[in-house]
């Protein structure tokens, strides 16, 4: 490549020479070359003077550039440097820049066809940037420079050694301040957060890295301008303070270009969050019972609401999810992803009960307060929520049941038709066929009107379940409107059943016991017989054969 280069440029450049410099066809093809040929910068004190493109003589055009660059450092560092002294002189071949008889640099006629002018001008505007360029390097480092340079950094020195300490003073005075100010601790509800001595603590801590960070800022700022005060390392400040207005100027450009996404997401935000206020309030008008819609029942509103409103905040992500920033970027897209997959195996259980509950709503099974029955766990409804069910029992014992668990059981609900249609309490009893059956059922019926919590109408009602080898099996039916009494109101129907049968006279045969009455006292508890009651004796019999 580096050989076809020399190849063209050996027979373009002459043709050029000699051509009209007016064609457009020839200007193309000068751009051409200068866009594909390599330059080199003359550099003598850290800044660029001009650049050169060929070679002159053996001299590559990097050769040129080092060699020009060492003369002309040279003369910069001649104290005796007189600017009127460089001149240039014009030649058959060249035009040539000197100092005092001294070849600075030669600049011919391939040297201007790139700078598209004529070699005269050239190197005339060439000594003119030569001669500016020793003059500033001179008066930057004249040993009068050097001296301000020096007591300019030493005062830079001392402001920031001054700034440090009325730094510390500051924060000394302002945490003295705060102490005083601490003398009772931050409590939440009864909890103490923070005692005294801790908010102290946590504010110290606080105040000294603030302290430390303001310290280290004015250091990092206070490294540029020392270093830019001397010519030398001036690189080194515009580096450092590249460190801190590049990343600056980078966060800036972003938030500018990124005003127009956060407007439009402002925007959807707005829409979204007044749609969901609009849902809200049809919701609550269904639940007060305002707003009837035929076949949807009051408790479906707020589940129902819910469901809608993470299906709406969903689809606002989803719309959203574009003008977020980063949201292209394939780190964000696998992260994403990642996160996504976590969720679908970590809580598959977990979108069982969720989807368990949710069914379980609008079947309309139970509600809170009610009594059930789910499996083998009676007692009342606490909690109901998108994963558990929670019962507590009759002897306080909080269950929690998930409610895939609950929705593949049977459920038994003893509250929802209590109050309209009572619930009916039942218990059984066992007695002998020597009793009469209508005096049994009216003694049932009694006991169960005297039942605290047992309603009156309708009235209650005995069937014979079965006629047993020694007894009959009685049932006895009424209706109540506590269901979550049911303890108690059987506790209270069996002890009455007790005292009217015993009053009565009338024993309770209970299973598989046997009648025998010679010889055996009544099973009638004594408070309820008469004061001369006695046991039977033995009766015998004589038989004459």
């Amino acid at each position: 490549m580096k050989q076809f280069k020399l190849l063209f440029f050996a027979l373009f450049v002459p043709a050029v020479l000699f051509a009209q410099p007016d064609s457009l066809k020839q200007k193309q093809q000068l751009d051409s070359l200068i866009k594909n040929t390599k330059s080199y910068p003359v550099i003598p004190f850290h800044d660029t003077l001009f650049k050169l493109y060929n070679r002159q003589g053996s001299f590559t055009p990097r050769e040129r550039a080092e060699i020009i660059s060492q003369r002309i450092a040279k003369l910069g560092h001649d104290i005796s440097f007189d600017p009127d002294s460089l001149i240039f002189l014009p030649s058959d071949e060249s035009v040539d820049i000197l100092y005092k008889n001294y070849i600075v640099l030669s600049v011919s006629d391939k040297d201007a066809l790139f700078q598209n002018t004529t070699k005269g001008k050239l190197a005339a505007a060439e000594c003119a940037i030569i001669t500016k360029a020793i003059v500033k390097y001179q008066n930057e480092t004249s040993w009068e420079t050097r001296v301000k340079e020096g007591l300019s950094a030493l005062l830079v020195i001392v402001l920031v050694i001054v700034f440090i300490y009325v730094v510390n003073r500051l924060f000394k005075w302002v945490l003295a301040k705060i102490n005083k100010l601490f003398n009772k601790g931050i409590k939440l509800s009864n909890y103490e957060l923070l005692n005294a001595e801790q908010q102290f603590l946590v504010v110290n801590f606080v105040l000294k890295a603030i302290k430390w960070f303001i310290i280290l800022l004015l250091i990092y700022l206070a490294l540029p301008v020392l270093f830019g005060i001397f010519p030398f390392t001036r690189d080194i400040s515009d580096t450092l303070l590249g460190y801190i207005t590049s990343p600056l100027k980078r966060i800036g450009l972003a938030i500018w270009n990124y005003v127009p996404n956060l407007i439009t997401i402002i925007v959807l935000v707005f829409i979204f969050h007044y749609i969901l206020r609009f849902m809200y309030y049809i919701k609550s008008e269904i639940a007060k019972g305002n707003l009837v819609i035929p076949g949807f029942y009051p408790d479906w509103a707020r589940p129902t609401y819910q469901i809608l409103r993470v299906l709406i905040m969903a689809f606002m992500f989803i719309v959203i999810f574009p003008y977020l920033p980063g949201s292209e970027s394939p780190i964000f897209k696998g992260v994403s992803v990642f996160v996504g997959v976590l969720f679908t195996f970590g809580s598959a259980g977990a979108l069982s009960n969720v989807v368990s509950g949710l069914v379980m709503t609008y079947m309309r099974s139970f509600k809170l307060g009610d009594r059930v029955k789910i499996g083998e766990v009676t007692g009342d409804i606490i909690e109901k929520n998108l994963l558990v069910t929670r019962i507590r029992t009759i002897h306080n014992e909080i269950i929690s049941i998930p409610n895939s668990t609950v929705l593949s059981s049977h459920t038994i609900n003893f509250s929802s038709d209590a109050q309209e249609k009572g619930l009916i309490v039942h218990t059984e009893v066992t007695i002998g066929y020597d009793a009469p059956w209508r005096q049994v059922h009216q003694l049932l019926i009694d006991a169960a009107l005297e039942t605290e919590l047992v309603e009156k109408e309708p009235m209650p009602y005995v069937y014979q379940t079965s006629l047993d080898d020694y007894y009959v099996t009685y049932r006895i039916h009424a209706h109540t409107k506590a269901p979550n009494r049911q303890s108690v109101i059987y506790s209270h129907l069996h002890a009455n059943i007790q005292d009217h049968f015993n009053k009565a006279g009338v024993e309770i045969m209970s299973p598989h016991y046997k009648s025998l009455r010679d010889g055996n006292a009544t099973t009638i508890p004594a408070d309820y017989l008469p004061k001369d009651y006695q046991a039977p004796a033995f009766n015998t019999e004589e038989r004459k054969k």
